[in-house]
């Protein structure tokens, strides 16, 4: 294996590149674009394309592309040649500063919520570099931002650096306030966590629920799960080890900086993760994790699966999104000190996120909204569907002797813990506990918001963080800018902040029955599912606060509830379409068949031995007819409610009926096939089973 300090990045076209092959004048030119935001010469983008292009050949490329991030889930490209043919029947290589800053894409065929008719076919892909080109086998990628022809964003990357812009600019103005004046740019920053199941690919293929809808819609539980806790952090198995090592390979080339990897709680599950990150590089990062994730696993012989919830029972997966704010010169804003008490512009800054998270609980809920989201939150180790913000007893502490006017005496100065064996070494104790059932916790000097979806871009959550948090700045900044006494207001700020918002403070149990109680006196949100969470999107409230910091538009917004409603649709129409078939061409053939064979096997051994006890095929085929009388009418009820769905027109409406009478229908079938499997003999039932699938990779 070659050294990876040597080949790691080797394959960016990174800052080093640039500031060895660009001239002087055209490097610090981008250089400014990339700190600053500053607009792109375009005389500079021509003298990059042509080194790029130069860059990208000496490595193997022949194609370019510019990687955009529609409104899928998954990223998108288009690949053109840098080869031209010549008068005279040769071909040079070629590449234009046009090329690279400006490409067009189909903007009708993607999803654009109305924003585009099908007729109106343009759109455009615009270079972003922020974030660093690539090359990939033998494509130049060039990430981009994609909008329609009159400009409205159709992708997730535009709105995130609107929102990056949004967040820099009201920071800014509270650095001002704390004499900080040197500082011109802040960035937010983000690390995800990503959750997978790996399972064997011959297995996979006899499965059609998780090909068509990426999860098991029948499948009884497997005698042993994860009741063990042997799982979480156990020694790797080879199989997965040589993957890991693939991965960890091709994603150091690009510049990914993986550093994470271990196996999950749940049999057959597992989490890379990635280095902090300026947030719009991390999302790039956490999309191309996710794509050689796949691409990789299939290599090996295994399907790498970033479904919510897989499987029933056991832990779903999620992507933990770590996000906080850095400065240029690389000071974390939410690093508390050593006396977090006296920090008082961390206190703004901590309050302010505390604030968002109360007054824009709804967005948050939506940023992690799907219908295969729904499956997992709230189950086992997930947080719950309702916000909440979790800081810590120090902090916590902090806050109530603010509130209260009090002076704060530092109970929680770090002890030492001490193990009792002296050959271990005793180390510094954290002032607070961690909190899994948090769906938004202060970990130290970052904001980890865990309920974002295995399979979704950590983009929305990032937007909706960064939007939220620069409105709650803007408040602050607007009252503070002109106060006569700055202490005296401040104190009065934070004071009056956590009076207004400490309800969505909460260090307890989130997944608690209790806690779902409280949180209602609390008057906070419990939007347990997407078609119940999708409609605030377009409050009044909310749009106000998109355009403002001009992060949406109100006709993007719209289109945006238009494309998540309708995904959310399509999304259980594969499911139940999905499982109808399972029912109708497998399950009940497999029970009817059955239940004939042990038919004739009773009959036969009464005709040998009539006084034989046949109470086992007896009541067996009892069983199974019932069973099958039960899913013969239940799949029925369910052909009928998709016809139902289908003739309805408005887009709430349907993702309604299908949360409310499609999926109930469906339940009651797993139930019913469940159950069967568990009747059913192994050389009947036609499909791997949980334990087939769960411990298949060895």
């Amino acid at each position: 294996m070659p050294n990876p300090s040597e080949t790691y990045g080797m394959m960016v076209f990174s800052d080093s590149v640039m500031k060895q092959s660009l001239p002087g004048d055209v490097y610090s030119a981008l250089r400014k674009t990339i700190q600053d935001g500053s607009r792109l010469d375009i005389k500079v983008a021509i003298a990059v394309a042509d080194v790029m292009k130069n860059w990208a050949v000496g490595l193997g490329a022949t194609h370019y592309t510019h990687w955009f991030q529609p409104m899928t889930g998954i990223t998108a490209e288009k690949h053109d040649s840098f080869v031209t043919p010549t008068g005279d029947g040769g071909a040079i290589m070629e590449f234009s500063g046009s090329a690279l800053v400006q490409g067009e894409a189909d903007a009708s065929s993607l999803p654009s919520g109305g924003l585009r008719a099908t007729f109106e076919a343009r759109g455009y892909t615009a270079w972003d570099p922020t974030s660093y080109a690539f090359v990939r086998g033998n494509t130049l990628y060039i990430p981009t931002a994609f909008c329609s022809y009159g400009g409205e964003a159709l992708d997730e990357k535009t709105p995130l650096l609107r929102s990056m812009r949004a967040v820099s600019e009201q920071t800014l103005r509270i650095l001002k306030l704390f004499g900080n004046t040197v500082e011109k740019t802040v960035k937010p920053m983000a690390g995800a966590e990503q959750e997978y199941f790996l399972i064997d690919k011959e297995m996979f293929e006899k499965r059609k629920d998780m090909m068509y809808a990426g999860r098991t819609l029948i499948g009884a539980r497997s005698p042993k799960g994860q009741e063990l806790d042997d799982q979480y952090y156990g020694a790797i198995k080879p199989r997965v080890s040589a993957y890991m090592k693939a991965i960890d390979e091709e994603l150091w080339k690009l510049g990914v900086p993986v550093r994470t990897e271990h196996n999950e709680s749940a049999p057959a599950q597992h989490e890379l993760a990635a280095q902090y990150m300026t947030t719009n590089i991390a999302t790039d990062h956490n999309q191309l994790i996710m794509e050689i994730a796949q691409s990789i696993a299939k290599e090996h012989g295994m399907i790498c699966v970033l479904h919510e919830k897989p499987f029933e029972g056991i832990n779903g997966s999620g992507k933990h999104n770590n996000w906080s704010i850095e400065t240029g010169s690389g000071a974390n804003l939410f690093d508390p000190g050593a006396t977090p008490h006296e920090n008082a512009q961390f206190l703004l800054f901590l309050v302010a996120v505390i604030k968002a998270a109360d007054d824009y609980q709804d967005l948050l809920r939506i940023s992690a909204a799907s219908a295969g989201n729904d499956c997992r939150l709230g189950g086992n180790e997930a947080p719950p569907a309702i916000i909440s913000v979790y800081i810590g007893d120090e902090l916590y502490s902090i806050l109530e002797a603010i509130e209260n006017d009090e002076q704060y005496s530092a109970r929680f100065a770090p002890a030492m813990i001490k193990i009792g064996a002296t050959a271990l070494p005793s180390f510094p104790k954290d002032t607070s506990d961690r909190n899994r059932t948090s769906p938004f916790a202060f970990t130290g000097n970052k904001f980890e918001f865990r309920m974002v979806g295995s399979n979704m871009s950590i983009a929305n959550a990032n937007v909706v963080i960064n939007t939220a948090v620069a409105e709650s700045l803007r408040v602050f900044a607007d009252e503070l800018e002109g106060a006569p006494d700055f202490q005296k207001a401040l104190h009065s700020l934070i004071k009056k902040t956590i009076t207004q918002h400490k309800r969505i403070i909460f260090n307890g149990n989130g997944c608690g029955e209790e806690w779902a109680r409280e949180a209602e006196e609390r008057g906070l949100l419990n939007l347990k599912t997407t078609p119940e969470a999708l409609p605030y999107l377009t409050l009044e409230k909310n749009v106000t606060l998109y355009e403002r910091h001009r992060v949406f538009t109100r006709a993007e917004l719209l289109s945006r509830l238009e494309i998540s409603l309708e995904n959310y649709c399509k999304l259980c129409n594969i499911e139940a379409v999905t499982m109808y078939k399972l029912v109708k061409k497998n399950i009940l053939y497999v029970a009817t068949s059955y239940a004939g064979e042990l038919s004739r096997a009773a009959a036969a051994k009464t005709a040998l031995l009539p006084d034989v006890d046949c109470s086992y095929e007896k009541d067996t085929v009892r069983r199974l007819s019932e069973l099958s009388a039960n899913m013969h009418k239940k799949v029925t009820e369910l052909y009928g409610a998709l016809c139902e769905a289908e003739e309805k027109k408005n887009a709430l409406e349907k993702a309604l009926f299908f949360k409310d009478a499609v999926l109930t229908k469906m339940a009651g079938l797993r139930d019913l096939a469940d159950e069967l499997e568990l009747l059913v003999s192994r050389k009947h039932w036609p499909f791997p089973t949980y334990g087939d699938m769960l411990f298949s990779v060895r």
